[in-house]
C-alpha cells in the first residue's frame, strides 16, 4: 500500500458539497468513483482536508488515499483527470508518508472571498462572485474592524448553530482585503474553521462596509461568542478554499 496526497481544484456551482450525500451529487462521490473504476470495483476511501459547502469552490483542497497500484505518480493524475468530471481536476499528486492524514495533519488554511462590484456584473462571474449591483463598500472601515477577528478567540459568534463541534477556539493569523479591478477580495488565514465561519465573518465585515455596523461593534460580537449578534451568512459561490498548509 501507498499514500497518495492530492490537490484537487472544483468548481462548486454543480455539486451538494464536497462530503458524500446519498442521492446528490459531490465531489467525494466523484472521486471515489473514479478510483473505484481504477481498482477494478474495490472502493477506496477518500480522506480530504475538510469539507466545503453546496456551490463552494476550492482551488487547492488536500486529500489523501491508500492504493497498492504501482502507478507513476504522473500517470494517476493523468488516469484520474481523464475519467474525473470536467469541473474537478487533479492538480498534483505525491506519495507520502503513511502517517499523513489529510485532515489531522493540517496545521492552517487560506479561503479566499470575492464580491463583485461591478454596476452590471458579467454573466460569466455570477457562479463566481457576490453580485453587490454596483455597491462599492468602504474597505478602511471593514480593514479596521477585522482587527478584532484577528488573533486566538472563541467564534461561536461566527459559527453555523447546528454544529457538534464543541470546542470553537480558533486562531485568525491573516485578514487582508485586495480590489482586483472591480472584484474586492477577503483573504484570510487560521489554523482551523468552524462550519460557515468564514461566510459569516465576511457577511458580517460586509455590513461595516456598507455603514449597517459600526466598526467597534465586530469587538463586541466577538467578546458576545453569539451567533445571533453577527451578521448574515454571506452566498455560498464567492467563498474559496485556496490553500491548505501541513
Amino acid at each position: 500500500m501507498r499514500r497518495l496526497k492530492v490537490i484537487i481544484s472544483y468548481d462548486g456551482t454543480q455539486f451538494s458539497g464536497y462530503q458524500v450525500q446519498p442521492g446528490e451529487r459531490t465531489v467525494q462521490a466523484e472521486l471515489e468513483r473514479v478510483l473505484a473504476i481504477m481498482h477494478k470495483g474495490e472502493k477506496v476511501k477518500v480522506t480530504a482536508s475538510g469539507r466545503t459547502d453546496a456551490r463552494v469552490h476550492a482551488i487547492g483542497q488536500t486529500l489523501h488515499f491508500d492504493s497498492p497500484l504501482a502507478i507513476p505518480v504522473d500517470k494517476y493524475m493523468k488516469a484520474l483527470n481523464v475519467q474525473l468530471p470536467r469541473d474537478i481536476r487533479v492538480m498534483s499528486i505525491e506519495e507520502v508518508a503513511a502517517d499523513f492524514h489529510a485532515r489531522y495533519s493540517v496545521t492552517g488554511k487560506r479561503y479566499r472571498y470575492i464580491w463583485s462590484c461591478e454596476s452590471v456584473q458579467s454573466p460569466f462571474r455570477r457562479y463566481y462572485t457576490v453580485e453587490t449591483n454596483g455597491v462599492k463598500p468602504n474597505v478602511e472601515a471593514m480593514q479596521e474592524a477585522a482587527k478584532a477577528i484577528i488573533g486566538t478567540h472563541d467564534f461561536s459568534c461566527f459559527c453555523a448553530a447546528n454544529t457538534s463541534v464543541k470546542d470553537k477556539v480558533r486562531t485568525v493569523t491573516s485578514l487582508q482585503f485586495e480590489w482586483h479591478g472591480e472584484e474586492l477580495h477577503m483573504v484570510i488565514e487560521g489554523n482551523g474553521f468552524l462550519y460557515n465561519m468564514v461566510r459569516i465573518i465576511a457577511g458580517t465585515l460586509w455590513e461595516v462596509g456598507v455603514g449597517r455596523r459600526d466598526i467597534e461593534n465586530v469587538e463586541l460580537v466577538v467578546k458576545s461568542m453569539n451567533r445571533n449578534q453577527a451578521g448574515k451568512t454571506a452566498p455560498p459561490q464567492g467563498l474559496y478554499l485556496e490553500r491548505v498548509f501541513y
